[in-house]
Order: C-alpha cells, then sequence, then structure tokens
C-alpha cells in the first residue's frame, strides 16, 4: 500500500465536540500515543493515494525491493558550528533524492514527530537517546549510525517513502527545516482521514485477525529475543578482535623495544655476546609482521562491525518499531473506543434517569443530541480500529519481508571470518622462516625449531 493523501471520510457534525466531551468523562489518553483528531478541515491535496489494484492488504515486496528504494548516508560533520553551545551537525545524503543536506539532532526529533502524526498506525523507528552534557566520541559515533538505521529504514518504509514529507526532510536545504516539517504535518490529517480504503479496511481483514495479531506479536518477540542475543555475542566478538589487534600491536613493539636495547653485557656474559647480537637483530625485525597482524585484526573487526553488528542492529531497530506499534494500537486506538463506549454508556444511563424523573423536554433533547454525537464518535473510533488492524497486518508482512536479512548477517560473518583468518594465516606463514635465526645451534649456527612433542621421548 503506497503512502499520500486520500480523500476524508465524511464525519457527522459535533462529531469532534462530543469526542472532547468523552475525554473529559474518562481518563487521559496515554502520553506516548499519538491522538490524531478524528475530523480537521483541510485542503485537497493533489498527490492522493491510489488503491493499489487485487488485495490492498496484501504486500508483494521483497527484500532486494525494500533495500533498492534508497540509501541514505549519515556523516559527521568535522566542523562543529554554535557560538556558545556547541552542537553536532550530520550530513545527509539520499541516493534516491541526489540530495546532500545538513541536519541537527533537533531536525531529526521533528522529522519523527510528524511522521508519529501522519502514521499513527504504522512502524515508526525510535530515535537514539539525545544527551546534554558529556557526549563523547563513542557517544556521538553510536548516535551517528542509529540515526543512519532510522532514517533507512523510513526511507524504504512503502507508505513513508511516497509521502512527501520525507523528501522535504532528505532534500529541503533552506534555513528552517523544523517550521517546513510542522506545516506539512498541520496541512492534513493522520493516514487514516486520508485513506480511501479507511472505512473499508474491516472487509479486507481475515475473519480471524485478533488471534492472527497475537500469534504475529508472540512470534516477533521470540525473534527480537534471540536477535537481540546474536548482536551482543557480535558485539563482543567485534570487541575481542579489536583487543586482539591491540595486543598484537603492542606484542610487536616489545619485540621490538627488546631487540633495540643497547645495555652492554656484563663480562661473565661475554661469551654468549654475539648470540645475543644475533638474538636481538632478530627481534627487531620481527615488529613489522605483528604490526601488519594487528591491521588485519582490526580490519576484521571493523568489517564485521559495518556488515555484521550494524545489521544486526537494523533489524532489531525494525522489531522494536513493530512491538511499539501494537502498544500503540492496544493502549491508543482501543483504549480511546473503551472510553467512547462507556461515554455512551453513561450518557445513555443520564437519559433513562431524566426521563424516570420528568425533567424538562429540552434538557433531554440535548441529551439525546449528545448521544447522536457519541454515536458518530464510536462509529469513527470503530473505523480506526479496523484501519489500525489493518495496518498492523501489513507491518507484520513488512517484517517477515525483511527477514532474508538473517541470511545476508551470515553471509557476512561468514565471509569475514573465512577472509580474515586466510589474510592472517599468510602472515604467520611468512614470519615463521624469519624465526629460524632465533633458534642457535651448538657450534652457533641457527637451528631449525622442534616440532614440539606429545610427550616424554622414550629412551
Amino acid at each position: 500500500m503506497t503512502g499520500g493523501a486520500m480523500d476524508p471520510l465524511p464525519t457527522a457534525p459535533g462529531a469532534a465536540a462530543a469526542e472532547a466531551e468523552a475525554d473529559e468523562e474518562a481518563d487521559p489518553p496515554a502520553a506516548d500515543s499519538p491522538v490524531p483528531p478524528v475530523s480537521e478541515p483541510r485542503a485537497p491535496d493533489a498527490g492522493r493515494m491510489q488503491v493499489p489494484p487485487g488485495n490492498p492488504l496484501l504486500l508483494s515486496l521483497t527484500l532486494q525491493e525494500l533495500l533498492a528504494r534508497d540509501a541514505v548516508q549519515v556523516e559527521l560533520v568535522p566542523e562543529k558550528k554554535g557560538l556558545f553551545l556547541k552542537h553536532v551537525e550530520y550530513e545527509v545524503s539520499s541516493q534516491r533524492f541526489k540530495s546532500c543536506v545538513y541536519r541537527r539532532y533537533n531536525d531529526f526529533v521533528v522529522f519523527h514527530e510528524t511522521l508519529l502524526h501522519k502514521f499513527p498506525y504504522r512502524m515508526v523507528p525510535a530515535l537514539p537517546p539525545k544527551r546534554m552534557l558529556g557526549a563523547d566520541r563513542e557517544f556521538i559515533e553510536a548516535r551517528r549510525r542509529a540515526l543512519k538505521r532510522f532514517i533507512n529504514l523510513v526511507a524504504r518504509h512503502p507508505p513513508f517513502s511516497e509521502d512527501g514529507v520525507l523528501k522535504l526532510f532528505l532534500s529541503f536545504s533552506g534555513p528552517d527545516v523544523q517550521n517546513k516539517l510542522r506545516e506539512s504535518a498541520q496541512r492534513v490529517g493522520d493516514e487514516f482521514m486520508n485513506c480511501k480504503l479507511a472505512a473499508r479496511a474491516k472487509d479486507f481483514l481475515p475473519a480471524d485477525i485478533q488471534t492472527q495479531f497475537a500469534m504475529s506479536r508472540e512470534l516477533i518477540r521470540n525473534i527480537y529475543n534471540s536477535f537481540h542475543k546474536l548482536r551482543d555475542r557480535a558485539e563482543r566478538m567485534v570487541s575481542r578482535a579489536i583487543d586482539n589487534a591491540a595486543d598484537l600491536l603492542i606484542f610487536g613493539k616489545e619485540l621490538s623495544a627488546l631487540g633495540s636495547d643497547t645495555t652492554p653485557l656484563p663480562s661473565w656474559a661475554s661469551l654468549n655476546s654475539s648470540t645475543w647480537g644475533s638474538l636481538k637483530q632478530a627481534l627487531k625485525g620481527l615488529s613489522v609482521e605483528f604490526a601488519l597482524l594487528a591491521d588485519k585484526a582490526a580490519q576484521q573487526g571493523k568489517q564485521e562491525e559495518n556488515d555484521v553488528v550494524e545489521k544486526l542492529n537494523l533489524f532489531l531497530d525494525l522489531l522494536q518499531s513493530y512491538k511499539d506499534l501494537c502498544e500503540r494500537h492496544e493502549k491508543g486506538v482501543l483504549h480511546r473506543h473503551q472510553r467512547a463506549l462507556h461515554t455512551y454508556s453513561l450518557m445513555k444511563r443520564q437519559v433513562v434517569s431524566a426521563a424516570a424523573q420528568s425533567r424538562e423536554p429540552e434538557s433531554v433533547e440535548q441529551l439525546e443530541s449528545r448521544i447522536v454525537e457519541q454515536e458518530s464518535v464510536i462509529q469513527t473510533m470503530e473505523l480506526r480500529n479496523y484501519y489500525s488492524l489493518y495496518c498492523l497486518h501489513q507491518e507484520t508482512q513488512l517484517v517477515h519481508a525483511y527477514l532474508p536479512l538473517t541470511s545476508h548477517i551470515l553471509g557476512a560473518f561468514v565471509n569475514s571470518q573465512v577472509q580474515g583468518h586466510k589474510e592472517m594465516s599468510k602472515v604467520w606463514n611468512d614470519l615463521q622462516p624469519k624465526l629460524r635465526c632465533l633458534f642457535v645451534g651448538p657450534h652457533g649456527a641457527p637451528a631449525p625449531p622442534r616440532p614440539p612433542q606429545d610427550g616424554p621421548s622414550a629412551h
């Protein structure tokens, strides 16, 4: 299903006012759940959403098609700007729009809020946290990576990728992108109000949609837990590779330092002075090979961080956004629907009580008018509930479309291990002949090293 704008649903007069009254009598909505308006006037949008042919509930997208939608790079701008308070700026370049713009973290925040406003029933990935003070280089780099994952998931999401707000964020080079984003969100309502299918979403849903939703949610929760553990182990392997590189480099430097030592030998060791000199000369030359080994280990760790850990994090970000969407569905539209029904029940009881107490006809008519308005609110909430389930069904399909990413991750991990061990093995083999001068025979001549024996030799 593509994104964009559609004709709004006709809404009964006074529906918004009745819903506001219902909100006053019931509990306030959850703070983390966006509350789109039931209806709001707006000008017709030229770029209206078109209903796809066939069953619009079904998505027929492959992972390759999703990845081909766009590739967005997010890089740190070296120079910090700001007169008093220094801040980090990012260079954001889109392959699809052939654009390059500069964005601050707060620009991403407003963009994120705009997406939640326009697409409350879709998977909107979370942003990395903002750190006010003491943002070190490691934190800044981790946040850059997280922002890159966020914008790529958004740029490849079917409805998001067709919405004008994405193009605005990725290509607008003016001075105040935040106001532009807010204005674009204010001009139109949310996806429910702009979708021709919203009123008929129930017709496309399977009869056992609630059961399917519960099963999908449990499956994706289990997948998330497993991938979280895989990511943690992959991070540990990368960390060990980086530590191994550092140890190999230090090991080689210490050998070089030992070979460069100029402390004179004592007189009682003068007989072995030539042997020690040869050993020192050999040790000094080994640092080159160990530096090369360290470089190979560091390259392998860096490659696995980019090709394995980052892809695992990307998939985890997607799964987390699905879990957040499920919570918004339960705490948002379902909760508001239940509040509307509760308010409707209170009004009905008030009418019965007023009739029993023989109140003025005008008072009873006012209550009955409010009931009619509340029925319209309930109808809208029911439509939103079905449309939310409709979107959830599509978002579940989108998660499954990303599952083949697992093979990409495993392939990258195996290839990195094979290539890394192959390159390091070559360096170790090249190093072995240089060790012969370290093994001196009984007459001072170099002797080849003996292979280690499994046990004591028999006499």
